[in-house]
């Protein structure tokens, strides 16, 4: 009886304590736009540009159902969301199938583990580029203190570069073997210059969540008369330091406090790109709600071309090491510094023509997708849709060559991979299922005489991060997410060109400790078509 009541309690105790479930139900549609005053074909969610906010809070479980209401197969993709154990979720071709044309997909994601901001966006095609983004909130759980006092209000800002064509015509040019032309225009929140506002009360402190959703420019922001704390980089606690403007390169997020402390009117939001010529610039506006006087007076201005300063600044955002994370314990008690790294990876860029048309490459290989995700590939041991090993761990020099590149590395291994940047372009890297130590960043080329200057106490976490023109960045992963994951170029159009491979973490377990089955409603396409999806087993 005693054993039977036990078994009970353990029963109810496990119920009540599973994390919550939010559901969402998402319509993509085309419709018409005009964030720069022409009209334009868009992808909306829910009617929505951008589309709706996720909010959740850390471990939380999320049922996306998406309805795919285009004429073309659809793909949505969870920027720095980890999907631990599961990258048969993370939405893009090399592991999931797209939701094909009057068809749904149901997504399950857990947010484990995470805090911050993040984005969403379609990642198939150039579908980037007619829209289909949007954010991710994910609070921390109540009883996790964070390092700052509760904001009066919370504020997302999605900012990017903008075409006025259609994505079709601009997906056309890139077949064709062309470059993209130059940017039309900034968006605030899918909108043009003097639409985005943001309010605010006097005296009070509020928080900026700014993600750029771009094509490929970094872009600097800055608030007319204000400061702005970097307080969180995406899902990392920093170290609390004030600027009076920030540089945020493609595919990165981060969280600024402002506090509303001059003179009650309007004050200019301004985003402008950096390294270009010319330069393109867009307004928002700041209203302090007690006041109806405009903004007036000039812009704002942002940091000249210098690398140097915005190396500088990249350097001392670094983690706070006395902020809770996610969980209960420090994130300063991972001493990621201390830990022998156990192979290093060189990845250098490269553009160049392959059978007369513009590509892009990773240590001289232009990836092309295969005819199936390379990850049901793996599940269903297809052969010959890829050959692991076909990227090398260091940049050799030679032609650009067209392959399905996969890296194959180990399950828990720790390893170091130097990003080298030997052209006159900024880039900018994401890693899918990770965040990762960023340890170094400098000008000139890398050497192993360069982690001397390595910080091996308090890097920042992220999962996005640029290297700077004829410059590398080294960072420092621990590979303890099982799968098929995506290291890419976040500018799209070097993307979609080639420029990104598959991480294949691979582990000879079966347990679920290490990964999940393949989801029960899991799409299936190429040569996996006629495979029937397994019934979930559950191994200890």
């Amino acid at each position: 009886m005693q054993l039977r009541l036990a078994l009970l309690c353990l029963f109810f105790a496990i119920v009540a304590a599973e994390n919550p479930y939010r559901f969402f139900t998402w319509n993509v549609t085309y419709g018409t736009i005009y964030p720069l005053g022409i009209p334009q074909q868009a992808i909306l969610i829910n009617g929505k540009f951008p589309g709706p906010e996720i909010y959740c809070v850390t471990n939380d479980n999320i049922i996306v159902n998406v309805f795919n209401s285009l004429d073309e197969p659809f793909l949505i993709h969870w920027n720095g969301i980890q999907n631990r154990r599961n990258s048969f979720e993370d939405g893009v071709y090399g592991t999931t199938c797209p939701i094909p044309p009057g068809k749904n997909f149901t997504y399950i994601l857990q947010m484990k583990d995470q805090i911050g901001s993040f984005f969403y966006f379609p990642s198939l095609a150039f579908h980037k580029a007619a829209g289909g983004f949007g954010a991710i909130r994910i609070l921390s759980r109540p009883l996790i203190p964070v390092p700052f006092g509760p904001p009066a209000d919370d504020y997302t800002l999605l900012i990017g570069d903008w075409y006025k064509a259609n994505h079709t015509a601009l997906k056309a040019i890139l077949d064709k073997g062309k470059k993209l032309p130059f940017p039309d225009g900034i968006l605030i929140n899918g909108r043009g210059p003097n639409v985005s506002s943001v309010t605010v009360q006097q005296g009070k402190t509020y928080r900026l969540r700014l993600c750029n959703v771009g094509l490929q420019n970094s872009l600097n922001f800055r608030v007319q008369g204000h400061k702005m704390k970097v307080v969180e980089v995406e899902g990392t606690h920093t170290m609390q330091i004030s600027y009076s403007s920030l540089d945020i390169h493609v595919g990165q997020c981060m969280s600024v406090l402002v506090t509303a402390d001059q003179p009650p009117q309007g004050y200019y939001i301004v985003a402008s790109t950096r390294f270009t010529t010319p330069i393109i610039v867009t307004t928002g506006f700041l209203l302090y709600a007690s006041s109806n006087r405009p903004a007036s007076g000039p812009l704002p201005g942002g940091p000249t071309t210098e690398i140097n300063w915005s190396i500088n600044q990249a350097r001392t955002i670094r983690t706070n090491l006395t902020a809770s994370g996610p969980r209960p314990n420090p994130q300063g008690s991972y001493h990621y510094g201390m830990i022998p790294v156990a192979r290093t990876i060189r990845l250098a860029s490269s553009a160049g023509q392959v059978n007369g048309k513009q590509r892009y490459a990773i240590n001289s290989v232009s990836f092309v997708p295969a005819d199936t995700p390379l990850k049901l590939a793996d599940y269903y041991q297809i052969s010959g849709v890829y050959r692991a090993g076909r990227i090398s761990d260091v940049p050799n020099g030679a032609g650009l060559h067209l392959d399905t590149s996969v890296l194959n590395t180990d399950y828990r291994s720790f390893v170091e991979i130097v990003f080298e940047n030997y052209e006159n372009i900024l880039q900018s890297y994401h890693l899918n299922g990770y965040s990762f130590f960023v340890v170094g960043m400098d000008g000139g080329q890398w050497s192993s005489a360069s982690r001397n200057q390595y910080n091996l106490r308090d890097a920042v976490s992220r999962c996005t991060v640029q290297v700077y023109p004829k410059s590398w960045t080294a960072i420092y992963v621990a590979l303890d997410n099982v799968g098929m994951w995506n290291l890419r170029s976040e500018f799209w159009a070097r993307q979609y060109l080639g420029q990104q491979f598959y991480l294949r973490v691979y582990t000879t377990s079966t347990s679920l400790r290490d990964e999940y089955p393949i989801p029960k409603n899991a799409l299936l396409c190429g040569r996996a078509s006629a495979r029937r999806t397994r019934p979930l087993t559950v191994y200890t």
